[in-house]
This record gives C-alpha cells, sequence and structure tokens, in this order.
C-alpha cells in the first residue's frame, strides 16, 4: 500500500487548482500510488469570510463538475483520492472531506464537527457541522477521516480510539501566528501537539496541510504510538510517497 500525500499550493482559481491537483494525482500515480491525499478544502483553501454569498461560491457538491472531475481521473489512473472540500448541499455549507475509490466513486464522506472553520457568529442556517465519526471499511482497509480542528477535540479522537479503524486520514490547515514557514518553530511549537493527539487516538494517521501565502504546507505521517515517521518540510509544494503496508 503507497500513499501519496500531496501539498499543492492553493491560489483564488479553482481551476487552476483542479489542475494542481490532477497533475499531483498523475505524478502520484506514475510513482505507485494506491491512494492520494491532499489537503482541507483543496479547491479553494479557507478563503470563506462568514458572508453566505461570497462562501456558497467557494463550495461544490459531491456531484459537483469540480468532484465529477477528480472522480474521473480517479478511474482513469486507478487511485484512491481524498480531499478536504467546501460542500454545499440542502442550501447549507459544510467543511468536508471525501473518499473517491479507484473506479471513480466517490464512497465516504466526512463533515467536519469542530466549528472553528468560521466565526462564531457565522448564521447557523447556513453553516453546518457533522455530529460524530465514522469509518468506512475501504479496499485498502479501514479508515476514517478527522478534519483539522476536528484531532484537538477529546470526544472525537477518543471516538477513533474506541473505533480503532487501520488509518486515519487528517486533511488540515494550519498557519502559524505572526506567518512565515518556519520549520524549527513549527517542529518545537506545533509538531508536538499533533503528536500527542494522534497518539491519544492510538490510530496510524495521514496529516496533509495546504500551502499558501499564510497556511505552511506540509504532510506527515504520524505513528499510533504519536511518533512522527516521515514528513515533506514546510513552505514547498510536492509529494510525500509513503508505503504503509503491504
Amino acid at each position: 500500500m503507497r500513499a501519496a500525500l500531496a501539498v499543492q499550493q492553493v491560489t483564488t482559481s479553482q481551476d487552476h487548482n483542479l489542475q494542481e491537483l490532477t497533475s499531483s494525482m498523475r505524478r502520484a500515480a506514475a510513482l505507485g500510488a494506491d491512494l492520494v491525499m491532499f489537503a482541507e478544502a483543496a479547491f479553494t483553501g479557507l478563503a470563506n469570510d462568514d458572508d453566505p454569498e461570497h462562501d456558497a461560491a467557494l463550495a461544490t457538491t459531491v456531484d459537483g463538475a469540480l468532484v465529477r472531475a477528480v472522480c474521473a481521473e480517479a478511474e482513469r489512473l486507478r487511485v484512491h483520492v481524498a480531499l478536504g472540500f467546501l460542500e454545499q448541499d440542502g442550501g447549507r455549507l459544510y467543511d468536508s472531506a471525501l473518499l473517491i475509490d479507484r473506479s471513480g466513486r466517490a464512497v465516504f464522506r466526512y463533515r467536519r464537527v469542530s466549528p472553528g472553520w468560521h466565526g462564531p457568529y457565522a448564521d447557523a442556517r447556513f453553516y453546518g457541522e457533522g455530529r460524530h465519526v465514522d469509518c468506512f471499511n475501504a479496499e485498502f482497509g479501514r479508515v476514517a477521516f478527522l478534519v483539522c480542528g476536528d484531532l484537538f477535540d477529546d470526544r472525537l479522537v477518543d471516538e477513533i480510539h474506541r473505533e480503532r479503524p487501520g488509518l486515519l486520514l487528517v486533511p488540515f490547515a494550519r498557519a502559524l501566528s505572526g506567518g512565515g514557514h518556519d520549520q524549527q518553530r513549527w517542529d518545537r511549537e506545533e509538531l508536538p501537539q499533533y503528536e500527542a493527539r494522534v497518539r491519544r487516538a492510538a490510530t496510524p494517521a495521514l496529516l496533509v496541510n495546504y500551502l499558501d501565502e499564510d497556511y505552511v504546507g506540509g504532510a506527515m505521517v504520524i505513528g499510533a504510538d504519536g511518533s512522527r515517521k516521515e514528513s515533506l518540510p514546510l513552505g514547498q509544494a510536492g509529494i510525500l510517497m509513503v508505503d504503509l503496508y503491504s
């Protein structure tokens, strides 16, 4: 089982982001990837500003054109894809994650439960959250998602610990206060927190952050014991290839 953790430079153009995403899929497939994973809100970044009219334009549906394009490429390349996206459904907006199988079907959707992706006064009639953790029996094993701040919610992490999926997928968006892509600061201040949370979940995890002027990028594999196994440096686009299990 080979996984490709793809960090891409996210721009304001959804078309450009889609092109970069599918290009990363092709490179990963050429390297023998079975699963290609992207960050939270991979089509747009977290460019939402709590204005429903503005934010609705950032979203797509599970059967929308952006997702359909990724599904078609997954089928063509015969790879699984995991990514975060801003989802519109039933007149509401969600910070969601999606697993697409190698036949190009969207087989598992998860909606972020923690509300930190929008402001505390955002209209609750429009901005929505999921309620709990789900697991899915994928071709390559039992998996679960947590999106970004969900990893720092004790209830959700403890649900992962009880459910014990074989793999935890964490698309996220994280910037350093004050800006910059300081690797030493990340390793000193931020990484230990992520390691501790995965250790509490007791489940090996793949984590992918997106990259722009504010968000630092980077990708990590953290073992069930909370130790970082492999990582991609901050501040650069690229693909981290990891062999998980045969």
